[in-house]
């Protein structure tokens, strides 16, 4: 997507990926709900989908992160226990990350229904936005909130879906209930 681009690549292989992506001074980063098979070079369509979106609206860079690093092809499969030791190395691999970006990236949330997969999905956001929060980064989503007040995943947006922005607080309220 990006030539000569430096990848982003951390990894537990063949179960968990907590970052994907190719360098930038100015990224955009995409967070989703669990990772599936991509890998450099090699991207699934929701990850290409993601660095074509970057690449489109000027970014030099994009990353992928996600609320949970468990590979799994099929949402279902995802650990039906919360593993903290793969939560805890994950949000520790976002905060390494954002610590070396500029603070004001723009943030494309992007998990949509899926964090109704499994009840510790909400917490993993939780953790995740304390982190965030540091980077006084700013939020956006592309296509309909779900009824339910989540963000829409890339894979099902219309090419033209423009980027919204989205209240991150109001929806880490909306998930505590």
């Amino acid at each position: 997507m990006f030539e000569n681009k430096p990848w982003i690549y951390d990894h537990d292989e063949p179960l968990s990926r907590y970052s994907l992506g190719q360098e930038g001074k100015n990224p955009l980063i995409c967070f989703g709900v669990n990772p599936s098979t991509a890998v450099p070079g090699n991207l699934d369509p929701t990850v290409a989908s993601v660095a074509r979106y970057a690449k489109e609206k000027g970014y030099d860079g994009w990353v992928m992160f996600n609320l949970y690093p468990q590979r799994a092809t099929n949402p279902d499969k995802m650990h039906k226990r919360f593993q903290k030791s793969i939560h805890d190395k994950n949000v520790e691999a976002i905060q390494k990350l954002l610590n070396e970006l500029p603070d004001g990236l723009d943030v494309w949330c992007a998990w949509g229904t899926l964090i109704e997969k499994r009840a510790y999905l909400s917490r993993c956001m939780k953790d995740i936005a304390e982190v965030l929060k540091q980077n006084k980064s700013r939020y956006f989503t592309r296509g309909n909130i779900s009824k339910a007040g989540h963000p829409h995943h890339p894979l099902y947006l219309r090419k033209e879906s423009p980027m919204d922005m989205f209240d991150l607080e109001e929806y880490l309220e909306l998930i505590s209930d």
